[in-house]
């Protein structure tokens, strides 16, 4: 095949990363945006400041096109993911009506308020297609059941008037819905100038992001599961069809037309919790990584390598979010000693994150029937030898790790590479794009231990927490 390459952005809650990727899924360059600080107005408002999303999209794509080297003929596509249940709310012209709704904001789940400002409603998807090609079009994948009137059958908008009216969203409020895989539009000579995109570059239509996530890991059938690990951690399973939502998990669009995923519940805020405690614990950090050459998580995996599975007795229930519905729930230490250093800290936060993923995933299968043979770990905290080696452990499976652990931006990469005919099918671009790097396997004695810590005390914690938590809120809010 003839060297094609494709752009994929990935627009995430804390940074926004663009990278040219060729039909081999190999990247050929990249660049990172770090998005502003949040803005927190009042209790429970979680928003992007400015216009935060589409400015660091156009600062990261100039860098990535400024960086590129090859012949610009050849960019067939342009693959666009972006962070899922955020809330937009757009003017006739195109601009914000009112800052961005993060995923984390309680009001991107209330019902719509129609105002004579606001023209359209959509997810960032819808934003930034719009942007960056002028069309009033976005993918259907990421049309959020709770959100919006998506009938999840159809994979178009509800034409039951009763769930219409439910949402209370002007049916012309609504952006047109496309496919994953289909071109959405292309890039207008405006967008062009501000980005440095070539003009009429064609804008793909992918899903929301985990899902984008699931297909750029290779999460195409029963055999394997997937653990994503972002701001928000979950586990998913390939679906075989449109289930109504269970305790232990709700069915999700997949980034492959008519197909679905199952998702356990998972943890918010989840890796944002291990840049947390490094800023926490600070200058000494960084001076001590600077001294031997390498950077503070290299430090925190020495030390955490040197304390045993179990963290010598202590344990982190990583509630750092609480979801709108449970605002009590919070996050807890438990366990502290006086022998315990920051390695023992660092390495509670991973068992924890695992653990809690690990109960979540194991609900969700036991519920479903599943039994998937590996689990596949994508995102950041796969580059970790040591927190693959937990996953490993503690869910007694093979874990798997690919070559490219940013599995968003090459879902996104592959959604392209369909759209622009440049592999027939999902599967064919799946295989040809996709590919393992190394396998952890659990060791039994360390599994057992997992085992006896999680049944004997880890998955009761937050039950037995419950009450005291829901006892301290009534306090805070007394002071209040």
């Amino acid at each position: 095949m003839k060297e094609h390459y494709f752009i994929s952005i990935d627009n995430g809650s804390q940074s926004t990363k663009v990278y040219i990727i060729n039909a081999k899924g190999e990247i050929i360059h990249s660049e990172i945006e770090p998005l502003k600080p949040m803005m927190f107005r009042q209790a429970g408002y979680v928003e992007h400041p400015d216009d935060d999303l589409w400015d660091s999209i156009q600062i990261a794509l100039n860098r990535l096109m400024k960086g590129f080297k090859g012949d610009l003929t050849l960019i067939k596509g342009v693959g666009l993911c972006t962070i899922r249940c955020c809330r937009v709310f757009m003017k006739k012209n195109g601009d914000l009506a009112a800052p961005v709704m993060s995923w984390m904001d309680v009001r991107a789940y209330e019902t719509f308020e129609d105002s004579e400002e606001v023209a359209y409603t959509c997810p960032t998807t819808g934003y930034i297609t719009h942007r960056l090609t002028g069309e009033l079009k976005d993918t259907a994948a990421n049309a959020f059941q709770w959100q919006f009137p998506v009938d999840m059958e159809t994979w178009d908008w509800s034409k039951d008037k009763e769930v219409m009216d439910s949402f209370k969203i002007p049916k012309e409020k609504l952006l047109q819905l496309q496919m994953p895989g289909t071109v959405l539009g292309t890039v207008t000579k405006s967008a062009a100038a501000k980005t440095g995109l070539p003009e009429g570059l064609p804008v793909v239509a992918t899903a929301n992001d985990k899902a984008v996530e699931a297909l750029g890991a290779g999460l195409i059938d029963s055999t394997r599961g997937l653990f994503s690990l972002g701001t928000y951690i979950t586990s998913m399973v390939v679906g075989n069809g449109n289930k109504p939502p269970h305790d232990n998990y709700f069915t999700n669009l997949s980034c492959i037309p008519n197909r679905y995923l199952f998702e356990s519940g998972g943890v918010r805020r989840g890796m944002w919790l291990i840049s947390w405690f490094k800023e926490l614990i600070g200058e000494e950090l960084s001076s001590k990584a600077k001294e031997k050459g390498l950077c503070p998580e290299q430090i925190l995996e020495e030390e955490a390598l040197k304390t045993p599975a179990g963290s010598d007795g202590l344990m982190i229930v990583p509630d750092w979010l609480a979801p709108a519905y449970q605002s009590y729930r919070k996050g807890v230490m438990i366990g502290f000693n006086g022998q315990q250093g920051r390695g023992h800290i660092y390495r509670a936060i991973l068992e924890g994150i695992a653990l809690t993923l690990h109960n979540h995933y194991k609900a969700m299968n036991e519920t479903l029937g599943h039994s998937p043979e590996k689990i596949i770990i994508s995102g950041g905290g796969a580059s970790s030898d040591l927190f693959m080696q937990i996953f490993a452990d503690i869910s007694g499976k093979t874990v798997v790790r690919n070559e490219m652990s940013g599995s968003a931006a090459l879902g996104a990469a592959i959604c392209a590479a369909v759209a622009t005919d440049c592999y027939p099918d999902f599967e064919t671009a799946v295989k040809e794009m996709v590919r393992e790097k190394d396998e952890f396997h659990p060791n039994a004695e360390t599994h057992k231990k997992y085992q006896h810590i999680n049944d004997g005390v880890y998955h009761k914690l937050p039950q037995l927490l419950e009450n005291t938590l829901r006892e301290m809120e009534s306090l805070n809010s007394d002071k209040e």
